[in-house]
């Protein structure tokens, strides 16, 4: 469906269900891996038959720490010579309290992981895209980002500062060369969804592979008049 041979693709948070499928579907699409953790063992774990393959690149690192991920580009472009795409999956929800009961903490925990995160990786690789005049960047976004929601707003402002920032990223770079979207995923069907929803209806939500394949899309030339763009794919959910 898609050619990305003789490219570079960072993933972030790649040991989750979103970052396998998304790992699947570039790598049989040609697609040299770069994978991204918290630590090289995790990833280890989940993709044991890249781990010593030296045409992928799986390497643990703090993705809330600058300096980490500057490295891991660096270290990418030191091996490949290049980037081409970056997609950031890394986040995580925290939530069920109103904002007068909810920690500080939880509001810098949500902005550090959601929004801080999208904002190091891809000031890391910026650069690099721009020597080249070429690249593809893709953030995980959320429905509570575009409209703040009871009992929700530290995820809320985390997933719509993800917003503002790929909107800011694809006016600054888009006559560069560069493409900047988001996307809003329903209800993925994961283990954990299943375990934390468990009447749920599972046919209405999102397969992993599914988003894949769109996220697949931004990145490649098929999308290289798409630019700011919060793509929902939410399936039924």
């Amino acid at each position: 469906m898609f050619d990305f041979s003789n490219q570079v693709v960072i993933i972030t948070g790649a040991s989750g269900n979103l970052g396998g499928a998304l790992a699947a579907r570039f790598r049989e699409s040609g697609a040299t891996l770069v994978l991204v953790d918290r630590t090289a063992d995790k990833l280890a774990q989940a993709y044991p038959e890249l781990a010593n393959n030296p045409q992928h690149f799986l390497v643990g690192a703090d993705l809330t720490n600058a300096d980490a991920v500057k490295a891991v580009v660096e270290q990418t472009v030191a091996r490949f010579g290049r980037v081409d795409v970056l997609v950031n999956t890394v986040g995580g929800f925290r939530a069920g309290t109103p904002l007068h009961e909810t920690p500080l903490d939880t509001f810098d925990f949500m902005l550090n992981l959601n929004a801080r995160t999208v904002y190091i990786a891809a000031q890391a690789g910026l650069p690099h895209m721009l020597a080249r005049g070429y690249g593809k960047i893709v953030s995980i976004a959320a429905r509570p980002g575009l409209e703040g929601r009871a009992n929700q707003a530290a995820y809320s402002a985390s997933k719509a500062a993800v917003l503002r920032l790929t909107e800011s990223m694809a006016a600054e770079y888009r006559m560069q060369g560069i493409n900047v979207n988001a996307i809003i995923p329903g209800t993925l069907d994961t283990p954990q969804n299943r375990a934390a929803m468990p009447d749920a209806d599972v046919s209405n939500w999102v397969q992993p592979e599914s988003l894949a394949d769109v996220i697949a899309f931004l990145a490649s030339d098929l999308a290289r008049d798409v630019h700011g763009v919060a793509l929902a794919v939410v399936g039924r959910s």
